[in-house]
């Protein structure tokens, strides 16, 4: 493939740019990639452990990470009591964003797959072709809002037989479970690998393994 060819197809609007400024291909990837947004839901109940690590992984990472709280922007009570004050409000969210991350937690992931913002941003984003990433109970709020169907998943142990009804879903028991822009693990105990995994599919694996490096962990 000629390098045109390959710019292009990462992000052909970056290349117009760079054929008008006349930029290496280096300066365009570092460009590409300081601009990768992510937009985290966080709703009371929710796995802090699995917010807060997707939120600081990308953010290590060079992503722009905005916490949208549903149903609001004001603080709220994770599962093991500890309180999260949110960027914005779900209804604020405007993207487009290349990754929506739902954290798990089962209070969190219900009021995730009972929200109609959620949804539409949900649903818009797999429209777009954008990357969806949820762990632990959030992959039954894709469910919930009928988003992801015939793709391969997996979820917390105990959430599997939800997820299977109805064979809307292909399950799987791996830690991590990537299938096209649909990105679900198992949870807290998966959380770094989880979000190490969307570091790679917004960045590259080199940069998954820098950040996973400085943490002393191995990617």
């Amino acid at each position: 493939m000629s390098q045109q060819g390959y710019v292009d197809k990462r992000c052909s609007s970056c290349f117009a740019g760079a054929r008008r400024k006349q930029i290496s291909e280096s300066q365009l990837t570092k460009s590409c990639n300081m601009s990768k947004t992510a937009l985290v839901f966080l709703a009371p109940g929710a796995e802090e452990m699995e917010a807060v690590i997707a939120i600081d992984v990308l953010r290590r990472g060079g992503v722009n990470v905005t916490v949208a709280g549903v149903p609001d922007s004001s603080v709220v009570k994770c599962s093991r009591d500890v309180n999260i004050k949110p960027d914005i409000s779900v209804t604020e969210a405007k993207g487009p964003y290349d990754v929506l991350v739902l954290p798990g937690g089962l209070g969190g992931s219900n009021a995730l797959g009972s929200s109609k913002e959620v949804g539409d941003l949900l649903k818009q984003q797999e429209n777009d072709g954008r990357i969806i990433a949820a762990i632990c109970a959030a992959p039954t709020a894709l469910k919930s809002h009928r988003v992801a169907f015939g793709k391969n998943i997996t979820s917390y142990p105990s959430m599997k037989p939800q997820l299977e009804e109805g064979s809307h879903y292909h399950y799987e028991e791996d830690k991590v479970v990537v299938d096209d822009n649909i990105i679900t693990s198992r949870g807290p105990g998966t959380a770094f690998d989880f979000a190490l995994t969307i570091v790679d599919k917004l960045l590259g694996k080199e940069k998954a393994s820098e950040v996973a490096k400085a943490m002393l962990l191995t990617y």
